[in-house]
């Protein structure tokens, strides 16, 4: 079939849905949600407008959709990046160090073009969303803060720090740094900052807590 004839009795509706969802990321990362437009996320999906239309009933749809499957890969990520650092290692200290290095490796795999972050994108432009799209923002932001704050208090009881340190500041910090690095990213063209500014990050919380003593696991 020839992809300027594709319809909504499309064999894979499913498919087509991805489609769409893609191609819309990728535009909105490289001009934001209000530049692109509904005639583009048909030309780069390969699809009628009227399978457009089948899937998203306007582009304000489309918009929350996107946004809704970005955060549950976030979710579904950061649990996998959980799980991994939770077999290496019992210690909570090390668990968290592990996160950030497993997050490292992702950010040095990035290949161009460097996608940017979603959430940042749709921020920037928040008067264009409704208050369901900003709560969805609003929550995958709480959910960064929740889970590194209950494992900055499990490190805390382990390894008490070195210095006077404000736990719920220091749990917004890794999402913090990665937010401004897709900034810079995007600003410099140097798409090593997210991995390098992560590192350094776990460096400081090494140094604020001090070495994680106990084995891994085997």
């Amino acid at each position: 079939m020839d992809k300027t004839t594709d319809t909504p009795r499309t064999r894979d509706p499913a498919k087509t849905r991805e489609k769409i969802l893609d191609a819309s990321l990728g535009l909105i990362l490289d001009h934001g949600f209000a530049a692109t437009t509904v005639d583009a996320v048909v030309a780069r999906a390969g699809i009628t407008k009227g399978a457009f239309f089948h899937h998203f009933a306007s582009k304000s749809d489309l918009g929350r959709a996107l946004v809704d499957r970005y955060a549950l890969m976030d979710r579904e990520h950061f649990a996998e990046r959980m799980a991994r650092a939770r077999k290496l290692a019992t210690d909570p200290l090390q668990q968290l160090l592990i996160l950030i290095a497993l997050y490292e490796e992702d950010f040095e795999a990035l290949e161009e073009p460097f996608p940017g972050c979603l959430f940042a994108s749709y921020i920037y432009e928040n008067k264009l969303f409704d208050e369901g799209t900003i709560e969805v923002l609003r929550e995958s932001t709480l959910m960064w803060r929740r889970e590194m704050r209950q494992m900055l208090d499990k490190v805390v009881a382990v390894h008490p720090p070195r210095l006077e340190v404000d736990l719920e500041s220091l749990a917004d910090l890794f999402y913090a740094i990665t937010e401004g690095s897709f900034i810079m990213i995007k600003t410099l063209g140097d798409k090593t900052l997210l991995a390098r500014h992560s590192r350094h990050l776990r460096n400081y919380l090494e140094l604020l807590f001090g070495p994680a003593t106990p084995p891994a696991r085997t």
